[in-house]
């Protein structure tokens, strides 16, 4: 039987309860993002998510749904503490892959003649293969365990980074109740040699302008003025967080089995979370979460190194300050009202980003009268945004937002796209320095296998989600 989707306006679309679905599901879209889903199967999987138990409010895609492993990525579900479930489908394998930005004191004449020495620089000093290179980073199994329990603190005790940048961090870089001891050797094995590294995909370091400003006053608030150098930092927990959700869908199946919970679909294996298997699952989430927030704020550090060698100047006269860092695949406890009534609800984000709105109490004191910055990567030859949290992502969405463009081609079917094209040589041509391992991840990564994220961010706030603010525009772009 088809599945049935309704418009509620120009851009939300409701999936009515049908079948086995506990809920329904909400979709924000807009006209032609809906003519293109209704071909796909993102939207099942919508409605999957829909039938898990303890589901609460509906299940939910943000505009740069596209399929995923279980949930649909941009997906968006919360569950009730004592009837609810976590389902590592629901977070993804690469947990807390997320998004940093730093602002600077730079604009764009004084870059500009250094553009490709710093593109050179940054691809040679910020490891992005597989293994680290770094000499000044050697982990023992120790210490890396202490890695997994204090997150960007311990990059930041060991020198790499500044002080206020765990202000503007996302939980502050740490996740509590991180246990290593549960966390499988292999894991432990693929962290030791991964930590401070990119990793390739549609992991990146981009250097940007600030094309245009939305909204002055916000702007001014985070540092960021017209034709001013920018980076974003794109990656997560890399091979560790990938073993930590491998290890845990074992498991995640056992438990679904063990405590009679139907699935649709075994990609979206689950245990209740009053279960030890989801506490198991959540402190080892934990884990690589705090790998992921350690390994940026590392990169931040080596991205700081580079300006400053390049540009011959002090890191103090850069002015390379974090604006803030947001995680993308995780689930967490949080506080969130229903029906008049606060309650605690573990909401699952995959593929979609925090979007807490003015004066909500986790903000940090800076920002929590402007709102969370939601940091929006585009694809590597278009534009970026940057845009705050709103309160109608409180009424609506669990406080989230999307969290990117939203592939429209595969990998595969991108790699046929771009055969014969001058890749490299296209980037160049638009005025943008591009630096990368091999033509093949460039080839999945082409601007015709993404989304436009204009539309994507428009649709955003035309819902109330979230306020544009900026939009910074690619220079040079590093990949793995």
């Amino acid at each position: 039987m088809a599945l049935q989707v309704e418009k509620i306006d120009a851009v939300r679309w409701r999936i009515p309860r049908q079948g086995k679905m506990r809920t329904e599901g909400l979709v924000f879209a807009d006209r032609h993002m809906m003519e293109v889903l209704r071909k796909e199967k993102a939207l099942e999987q919508v409605a999957n998510v829909a039938t898990l138990p303890g589901i609460v409010g509906p299940s939910i895609a943000m505009p740069d749904i596209h399929w995923g492993y279980g949930f649909p990525i941009g997906g968006v579900a919360a569950f009730d503490e004592h009837k609810g479930v976590v389902s590592p489908g629901g977070v993804g394998y690469d947990i807390n892959c997320g998004v940093r930005l730093l602002r600077s004191d730079l604009d764009l004449e004084e870059i500009r003649p250094a553009l490709k020495l710093l593109a050179d620089e940054l691809f040679r000093n910020i490891p992005a293969g597989v293994g680290s290179h770094r000499s000044d980073l050697k982990l023992t199994q120790k210490e890396e365990r202490k890695v997994l329990q204090q997150g960007a603190s311990w990059a930041l005790a060991h020198g790499f980074g500044e002080a206020a940048d765990i202000e503007h961090i996302e939980d502050r870089g740490q996740l509590p109740d991180a246990d290593p001891e549960l966390v499988s050797e292999r894991a432990l094995e693929r962290g030791r040699s991964q930590l401070g590294t990119l990793g390739s995909g549609n992991h990146f370091i981009e250097v940007q302008r600030v094309e245009t400003i939305a909204d002055e006053e916000t702007a001014r608030r985070l540092g960021l003025f017209p034709d001013q150098i920018t980076v974003t930092i794109h990656t997560g927990s890399r091979g560790f967080g990938y073993q930590v959700c491998d290890d845990f869908i074992r498991t995640m199946l056992n438990a679904s089995r063990r405590y009679g919970i139907e699935l649709p679909d075994r990609q979206l294996c689950c245990a209740p979370l009053d279960s030890p298997e989801s506490r198991d699952y959540l402190a080892a989430m934990a884990c690589a979460a705090n790998f992921a927030y350690a390994n940026r704020q590392l990169i931040t550090s080596w991205v700081r190194e580079s300006f400053s060698r390049i540009l011959s100047k002090g890191e103090a006269h850069l002015g390379l300050h974090t604006v803030y860092d947001v995680c993308h695949n995780i689930a967490k406890y949080e506080q969130h009202e229903v029906e008049g009534k606060k309650r605690r609800l573990c909401v699952h984000r995959k593929g979609a980003t925090r979007a807490f709105p003015p004066g909500h109490p986790e903000l940090p004191a800076a920002l929590r009268d402007i709102g969370q910055p939601v940091l929006i990567p585009g694809d590597m030859g278009r534009y970026s945004y940057i845009l705050v949290g709103a309160e109608g992502a409180m009424r609506e969405s669990f406080g989230s937002a999307c969290h990117g463009a939203g592939r429209v081609l595969s990998r595969h079917a991108a790699k046929k796209v771009a055969r014969g094209q001058d890749l490299f040589g296209g980037m160049a041509a638009k005025g943008i320095e591009l630096r990368a391992a091999g033509r093949a991840t460039v080839a999945e990564e082409i601007s015709e296998a993404y989304k436009d994220v204009a539309d994507v961010v428009n649709v955003v706030q035309q819902a109330g989600l979230g306020r544009i603010v900026a939009r910074l525009r690619p220079l040079a772009v590093i990949k793995g």
